[in-house]
């Protein structure tokens, strides 16, 4: 066979070839798309946490979850948001979430990812830029208060403690997570750590009753559980 014709043979097989690719892509159906908005939240798709890649892996969000039990009737604030990992979990599960951060930044990613949530969803975030000293919620208006990777940056943190107190509902409770103080691969400096026993006896000092002290669960941070009135 003359060798033009294999060119010709070639070149034929190969537009073929990019012509169905090319109305393979055109026929792609629509429903398996990703909505613009979607009920079922997955909260991975909201993860924020590039520079700490394995939070998921070490943080067990799933885990920490349970330990707050029922929360459809409850209104969580989660001081220290951030761009939301815990936030966008436990919009899943609570009847209201106030997401409240003194850095600005970080809320309005929050801001801009809650865009892609249904509106029945969505309804439930407050987003809250606060004070240092008080996150300025309503009295008497929570009923779980949740601090992830925080407790350490706040200031006179017993005053804080007794301060939230307005805030809370009978028997509202506080769930702090937190770096231990020991050695562990990463996380903030060791001096600017707050150990599992000075954040107990904090939070004994500001009247509160500790219902969880947990060193063991997480490798490289504490779970303290507690309880107001």
């Amino acid at each position: 066979m003359p060798r033009n014709i294999f060119v010709i043979v070639g070149l034929c097989v190969w537009f073929g070839l990019f012509s169905a690719c090319k109305q393979e892509v055109k026929e792609i159906p629509q429903d398996i798309t990703r909505p613009d908005t979607d009920t079922n939240i997955n909260p991975k798709e909201f993860d924020q946490s590039d520079n700490e890649p394995d939070r998921v892996i070490w943080q067990k969000p799933e885990m920490v979850m349970e330990l707050l039990g029922d929360m459809k009737d409850k209104v969580v604030a989660d001081i220290g948001a951030g761009t939301g990992f815990f936030t966008f979990r436990l919009l899943q599960q609570a009847k209201k979430v106030i997401a409240v951060d003194i850095d600005k930044g970080p809320l309005e990613r929050m801001r801009m990812l809650s865009q892609k949530l249904d509106t029945s969803i969505s309804n439930k975030l407050e987003i809250k830029l606060a004070k240092p000293s008080d996150p300025e919620l309503q009295p008497q208006s929570v009923d779980i208060v949740f601090l992830s990777n925080t407790y350490m940056y706040i200031q006179d943190r017993t005053t804080y403690l007794r301060n939230l107190k307005k805030y809370l509902r009978p028997k509202a409770r506080i769930l702090i997570i937190d770096y231990k103080r020991k050695v562990i691969p990463f996380g903030p400096p060791y001096e600017e750590r707050v150990g599992l026993n000075r954040a107990e006896r904090e939070l004994k000092e500001a009247g509160y009753t500790i219902e969880r002290s947990d060193d063991v669960s997480l490798d490289y941070q504490y779970i303290l559980l507690a309880k107001y009135k």
